[in-house]
């Protein structure tokens, strides 16, 4: 494992990245002028500081899916009002995530792996669920095939940690082929009675 962990999958993450930016800067370029104007203003990307491998904080980047607005005292709205239709469409078919590519590419993350969550749940994660950052955090893993969204938080880190041990070539062409399965079914996108997933409090 670690002979593929160290050098396979990363020059595999490399030549992929490479070669899907190439191939996909037309559309990815469509989709962001669809957004700015659907976003209102907001801006098409969204960048915000993850735990990657060993913790480390790197600025993962995704599509913006949301506006900014604000009610009468500057708070933002919640999720589900500023989720646009065109947002939903592209977080649906988990197209927000292909900016996250730019992060493969250089080495923040790979195409398969844990995802990368929130920095202030570092301190809530137990031992065991902290094992999710001996490797790099991924665009899609083990735990989006098995429920995204829709599963509970504690399940989502066994199977984060399940994937640790367990990590080959030929598993992560399973997940692979999982994610564009679920991709197409548009299965596990929010948590149930939630616009996005629910937030970790340390005790799911």
């Amino acid at each position: 494992m670690r002979l593929y962990q160290d050098f396979v999958k990363r020059a595999i993450d490399i030549a992929g990245s490479s070669i899907a930016l190439l191939i996909l800067s037309v559309p990815l370029s469509l989709i962001s002028l669809w957004l700015h104007f659907a976003n209102k203003g907001a801006g098409v990307f969204f960048f915000q500081e993850r735990p990657g491998k060993d913790a480390k904080i790197f600025k993962v980047v995704k599509f913006k899916t949301m506006t900014d607005e604000r009610d009468e005292e500057g708070k933002l709205l919640p999720d589900a009002q500023r989720l646009t239709k065109v947002g939903r469409f592209v977080r649906s078919t988990s197209i927000d995530e292909l900016p996250q590519i730019w992060n493969v590419l250089k080495g923040d993350m790979s195409f398969i792996g844990p995802r990368p969550l929130r920095t202030y749940y570092l301190p809530l994660y137990s031992q065991e669920q902290a094992r999710r950052h001996e490797v790099r955090p991924g665009i899609t893993g083990w735990a989006q095939t098995h429920g995204r969204n829709s599963i509970s938080w504690c399940k989502k880190f066994e199977y984060d940690v399940w994937y640790v041990d367990h990590m080959s070539f030929l598993l992560d062409c399973k997940i692979i082929f999982l994610t564009i399965q679920k991709v197409f079914k548009r299965e596990g996108i929010s948590a149930s009675g939630q616009a996005t997933a629910e937030a970790f409090n340390g005790h799911n």
